[in-house]
C-alpha cells in the first residue's frame, strides 16, 4: 500500500511557526483557549504519538492526549517539538504505516483514517499557534480537500474530547474557515487585549 498523501508539508508549516515563537509569546491564549505553551506541550505529545501510530508501536500503549497548563514544556521545546514533527512527517511516508489498523490517544482506528486525524491535529494547531502569535500560516490545498472530506460528517455538536461544536461559515468561505468551523474553531477569532 503506498502512502495516500504527504504530511510533510503540514509538518513543516506547524514546525515554523513552533520555531518563531518568542518566550514571551507563552502565556498568550490562543483560539482553543489555552495559553500557547499548553499547546505547544500538547503538540509534542501528538507529534510522537502519531510518530508510534505510523510504526505500529503504539499498539496497546497510549492513552488518550491530556491538556496540561504546559508547566512541563520541555525546555529545548524550540528545537525539540520540530524534530518531533519531522520525524512524524517521515513516519507516515512509509508504505506499512498504511496498513491495517493502528493506535493513537487510546484509539485504535484504520491507519489511513488517523492519518487524518494526525493532519488535522497539525493544520489546526498550526493555526491556533500562528493566530495567537500573529503570525498566518500556510496549509496546502490538496490538505484542506483530505480534510474537507474527512470532516463532512461532523455534527452539530462536535465530537466530544476531539472538537468543539461547530461554527457555521457561510458556504462560499475559504476552505480553511472551513476546515476551521468543523472543528469547532472561529475562524475570525483575535486575541483579546488582556
Amino acid at each position: 500500500m503506498h502512502p495516500e498523501f504527504d504530511l510533510s508539508a503540514a509538518a513543516a508549516a506547524l514546525a515554523d511557526t513552533v520555531a518563531a515563537i518568542g518566550d514571551e509569546q507563552l502565556d498568550l491564549r490562543t483560539p482553543a483557549d489555552l495559553p500557547v505553551r499548553a499547546i505547544l506541550e500538547h503538540v509534542g505529545g501528538l507529534a510522537e504519538a502519531f510518530r508510534a501510530a505510523a510504526t505500529k508501536e503504539a499498539a496497546g500503549e497510549s492513552a488518550a492526549p491530556e491538556f496540561g497548563s504546559g508547566a512541563t514544556l520541555a525546555p529545548d521545546w524550540r528545537n525539540r517539538i520540530p524534530a518531533q514533527l519531522k520525524a512524524l512527517a517521515a513516519a507516515w511516508q512509509q508504505p506499512a504505516a498504511w496498513e491495517g489498523d493502528t493506535e493513537a490517544g487510546g484509539v485504535v482506528m484504520p491507519a489511513a483514517i488517523t492519518a487524518r486525524v494526525a493532519l488535522d491535529e497539525l493544520v489546526i494547531h498550526a493555526w491556533d499557534l500562528a493566530r495567537a502569535t500573529g503570525r498566518g500560516v500556510e496549509v496546502a490545498d490538496s490538505d484542506l480537500e483530505i480534510l474537507l472530506q474527512f470532516l463532512r460528517d461532523t455534527p452539530p455538536e462536535g465530537t466530544p474530547g476531539l472538537f468543539g461544536p461547530v461554527v457555521p461559515v457561510g458556504p462560499g468561505a475559504p476552505p480553511l474557515h472551513r476546515v476551521l468551523g468543523l472543528t469547532g474553531r472561529d475562524p475570525f477569532w483575535i486575541p483579546s487585549a488582556r
